[in-house]
């Protein structure tokens, strides 16, 4: 299905594991470094440099651009990273997370407490990925490099829902 980053955000709670989803719309990068930060300015009551509650955070740190391109490849990071991060951010009202691998159980928890979903990109595909980003910027953190926050603008970016708001869970459908 078609939707735009709104319209996921919205609708997150109603997702399955499993549908398919070419998303268009505005998602940021953030990985580790990045997460750290968040974690710290929340603790010291400072705001985020995102709104969580209309962001969809993508794990990943992108390869530089070439010159023509929005963004060099960008593939999915481990989301496993990020699991110590992710009950917070989502009780600030994030609705969606995209990476690679399976979550633990307390970010499955709290997709459910707080009717959000995990996203899977595929790994291995970062070049087609950063055809799928049409405009780039740095938003937060510029000295982390790659690990900075980007806003990405893109157009049909290819997700599954791995995780949804009801316990499904993708990775252990048929285990």
């Amino acid at each position: 299905m078609n939707l735009t980053t709104e319209q996921l955000i919205s609708k997150a709670a109603q997702l399955k594991a499993g549908d398919k989803i070419l998303l268009s719309g505005i998602i940021y990068t953030a990985r580790d470094a990045a997460h750290k930060r968040f974690m710290g300015l929340i603790e010291s009551g400072r705001p985020l440099p995102v709104d969580m509650e209309k962001s969809i955070i993508y794990y990943c740190g992108p390869a530089p651009a070439k010159p023509g391109s929005a963004a060099g490849p960008c593939g999915p990071t481990t989301s496993s990273r990020m699991d110590k991060f992710t009950p917070k951010l989502l009780s600030m009202g994030l609705k969606a997370s995209i990476g690679k691998g399976p979550r633990a159980q307390e970010v499955r928890d709290a997709l459910k407490e707080f009717g959000a979903v995990y996203l899977a990109a595929t790994g291995g595909v970062a070049a087609l990925l950063s055809s799928k980003v049409k405009k780039s910027e740095v938003v937060a953190f510029e000295d982390l490099g790659p690990e900075a926050v980007y806003k990405f603008e893109v157009v049909d970016f290819p997700v599954i829902v791995a995780n949804d708001a009801a316990g499904g869970d993708l990775f252990r459908r048929n285990a």
